[in-house]
């Protein structure tokens, strides 16, 4: 069987950044489980992935576009510091603003005085990553898993 549209793909990975720092790995802890094709990890490694077959092992380099997107400046804002009223804030806090677009998470990245930077973008937005992928094991999804959008069960979704 072969990675491909509505197939349950259990992989182990490692990912880092273009400095080959690591950023996150799955080893010692159970696979990454995914529905393929159910955008339920990023496009370029997704893409990267269809076709392959358990026990293939990859390394994969995968540009902003098709990791977390592009750095986008206009979710990067200063805010005046009267905003968040009594709650203390400082740099790395994380919380969820309302938008005209709907909830956006945002990180609080400087503060200057009366102002704060706050960052709508990933963290990882604008980065190149580098993948060591190896496929552990693939299966077809269940009717349930494609309604749903996700795996179920071990190293899947739990309802």
């Amino acid at each position: 069987m072969t990675v491909k549209q509505n197939a349950v793909v259990s992989i182990h990975y490692t990912v880092r950044d273009e400095d080959g720092v690591q950023l996150d790995s799955s080893e010692g802890r159970d696979p990454l489980v995914y529905l393929h094709g159910a955008h339920n990890i990023i496009p370029g490694l997704e893409l990267a992935l269809e076709g392959k077959k358990v026990g293939e092992q990859l390394q994969i380099s995968i540009a902003p576009e098709e990791a977390y997107g592009e750095h986008l400046d206009h979710l990067v804002e200063s805010v005046p510091l009267q905003a968040f009223g009594e709650q203390p804030v400082e740099v790395g806090m994380r919380f969820e603003a309302q938008t005209e677009q709907g909830p956006l998470s945002v990180v609080i990245t400087a503060i200057d005085g009366e102002h704060v930077t706050v960052d709508g973008n990933h963290p990882l937005a604008g980065k190149p990553l580098s993948f060591d992928v190896t496929i552990t094991d693939i299966r077809d999804a269940s009717a349930e898993e494609v309604a749903h959008g996700h795996a179920h069960g071990p190293g899947g979704h739990h309802h």
